[in-house]
């Protein structure tokens, strides 16, 4: 963000840049669209707060580790990450409680996004529809159970059950196989057919690059990286299945004890601002979570938006992901990573 001055030509721009760095804000965020963050989010902040944020990057394991590693005295004050992983976190007792009436625009939220933990430790910023991509000339996607059918195998990738996506892909996968509440069952069908899966991707960058160069015509994934398959040239689709979508929330939360509490409320209050969250969606960059947004019928087409797409969402709650996660995982590995 702002380059701090180590020395200056005039006392005036010292004392200047030791008021910025009395007031400086950690951040820990995903590492996507760090530009356009910095253009829709970062620089317009530190400029209304005379302030600098430190932007730190990484995936979640690595992200959620600093955390709890630093949990004496943290060194990060602000963190967006998946509700689930949020939750994860609550339960070691490293989440700060927030303080709804410090965030003007709380009440502007969808209703789902105001207290996702139900321990207020948590407030959601963006939703993210999970559907199927593919290749509309190649075939036609009409049920998550296709993506397992043959005229996709050995041209179908499958998110790794370690990412956001794999619980979601499990939760649609099961329900359309017509058992909705068994994942074990759903493991040992996905392993069943483990040849036919040309990767368990990990990130949406390997499976874009896997499915702009004809490897993959099909894959589950997120909306916010529709736009990177939808801008390729290639005749990419986003499936309808009659079993609807899936999808989830990223929420922030504030760590306990950083000491930097009237600072992080002040970022988290402009984020959450529907002046901000417009801003952010118009740029393609996340989906908001503010409902008073409103947007161009071009804009939403590429973004989570609206009510009624919000509450058809398929979703897993965070408490059932973290309860049961580690057994899938070992399950997965078993059968399917074998």
């Amino acid at each position: 963000m702002k380059t701090m001055l180590c020395t200056a030509a005039a006392a005036g721009l010292m004392a200047t840049t030791a008021t910025a760095a009395d007031k400086t804000l950690t951040i820990s965020v995903y590492a996507f669209a760090q530009d356009e963050y910095k253009e829709a989010l970062y620089d317009p902040f530190e400029e209304i707060c005379g302030c600098d944020l430190v932007v730190e990057t990484g995936n979640s394991v690595e992200r959620m580790a600093k955390i709890e590693a630093n949990a004496a005295d943290p060194v990060i004050d602000v963190a967006v990450i998946s509700a689930h992983d949020a939750y994860a976190l609550s339960q070691k007792e490293l989440l700060a409680q927030i303080d709804s009436t410090r965030l003007t625009s709380f009440g502007d939220l969808y209703p789902s996004a105001q207290d996702p933990l139900g321990d207020q430790t948590a407030v959601g910023y963006t939703f993210y529809a999970s559907s199927i991509v593919y290749r509309s000339d190649l075939v036609k996607i009409n049920s998550w159970a296709d993506l397992l059918d043959e005229e996709v195998a050995g041209r179908v990738a499958l998110p790794n059950i370690t990412g956001t996506q794999g619980p979601l892909t499990l939760l649609m996968l099961s329900k359309a196989l017509g058992h909705p509440e068994d994942f074990a069952q759903t493991i040992t069908t996905v392993g069943e057919h483990a040849d036919d899966i040309v990767t368990f991707y990990s990130r949406s960058s390997e499976l874009a690059q896997l499915m702009n160069q004809q490897e993959v015509i099909a894959a589950p994934v997120g909306r916010f990286a529709w736009g990177s398959f939808k801008e390729s040239g290639l005749p990419f689709a986003w499936a309808e299945p009659k079993e609807g979508q899936t999808g989830g929330m990223n929420v922030m939360v504030m760590t306990k004890g950083n000491g930097n509490e009237d600072l992080a409320y002040q970022f988290m209050d402009y984020w959450l601002s529907s002046e901000v969250q417009t801003r952010i969606a118009e740029a393609q960059i996340d989906s908001p979570a503010n409902a008073k947004v409103v947007l161009s019928d071009e804009v939403a087409e590429g973004l989570t938006y609206g009510a009624e797409l919000i509450n058809s969402l398929n979703m897993i709650s965070p408490q059932d992901i973290v309860a049961h996660r580690d057994a899938w995982v070992e399950q997965w590995n078993a059968e399917v990573i074998r």
